[in-house]
């Protein structure tokens, strides 16, 4: 295994095999969604074929990994029918034992277009996670915001009795025998699996866009600060403009970087060292 905060030019599939198990804390990355573009070296995978080359460097991702492996993936619309490529994914990886989360949405606020004259505007892609079962780490208030209900306030849910979970002292002393202690609302709420990023513009670094298809820093640190613990590893097996890089050097965090294209390993170098610079001129 290569030393950390390092960027490796190769086939991730390839790169992984001479891995350990259990060797990074967090896997996230943004594969390229079939042939949308060639990138330089002719991608052209699409179909069952696409997920039959995402499949295997998914296991090994989660081979490697600890923790959460979080890919973000989109399929492909054409003549009036989605290739449903993440879905195939997934069922795929389900029927092989894989452990799936169910799949938080990344909300790409302000995406143009799409749609066609008679369909929706596309506003979400999956992110496909799986873990080895339960955690080892994760902070999952790491991205949450104080609460919107006060004690006993309108949001609710029901116990197995039908009694309401957040019932007042006096409802729940009446129903339940002995139970006097009234539900108390946490001061950090759950942000839910609907990750709300603004595309377009909104990167720190201008260094991104030299990418064909950079994801959002916010996104990156929404995963990140969730599932990688302080001082851990997280890799990113498709690493393109750095993002990943940036954004957990930003938040204490070691990376590990692998692409398949040369002046993608060279400019995610330069946007490491870049953050590295404004990290400088503030400590």
């Amino acid at each position: 295994m290569p030393p950390e905060n390092t960027i490796i030019c190769g086939d991730c599939l390839e790169v992984l095999k001479d891995w350990p198990d259990n060797c990074v804390d967090l896997v996230l990355c943004s594969p390229p969604y079939e042939d949308a573009r060639t990138y330089g070296i002719d991608f052209n995978l699409k179909g069952q074929e696409w997920v039959d080359w995402a499949f295997v460097r998914f296991v090994e991702c989660i081979r490697v990994c600890k923790g959460l492996v979080a890919w973000v993936v989109e399929g492909k619309t054409k003549k009036y029918r989605w290739s449903a490529t993440p879905a195939l994914l997934m069922a795929d990886l389900h029927r092989a034992g894989v452990y799936l989360r169910k799949p938080p949405a990344y909300y790409r606020i302000g995406i143009p277009g799409s749609g066609g004259p008679d369909w929706l505007r596309n506003d979400y892609e999956f992110i496909v996670c799986a873990t080895k079962g339960k955690l080892p780490w994760s902070d999952n208030l790491a991205m949450g915001e104080p609460c919107k209900w006060k004690e006993c306030g309108e949001m609710s849910y029901r116990d197995k009795d039908g009694r309401r979970k957040n019932a007042s002292e006096s409802e729940r002393r009446s129903g339940l025998k002995g139970h006097t202690v009234a539900y108390q609302n946490p001061k950090i709420a759950n942000p839910g699996n609907i990750i709300k990023c603004r595309v377009g513009g909104n990167n720190d670094s201008r260094l991104s866009f030299e990418n064909e298809a950079p994801f959002a820093e916010s996104l990156a640190e929404f995963i990140i600060r969730s599932f990688c613990p302080i001082d851990g590893v997280t890799l990113d097996p498709f690493i393109g403009s750095g993002t990943t890089a940036a954004v957990a050097e930003r938040f204490g965090r070691r990376w590990i970087g692998i692409d398949i294209r040369e002046s993608q390993v060279e400019l995610s170098r330069k946007r490491s060292e870049e953050e590295k610079s404004k990290m400088a001129l503030f400590s």
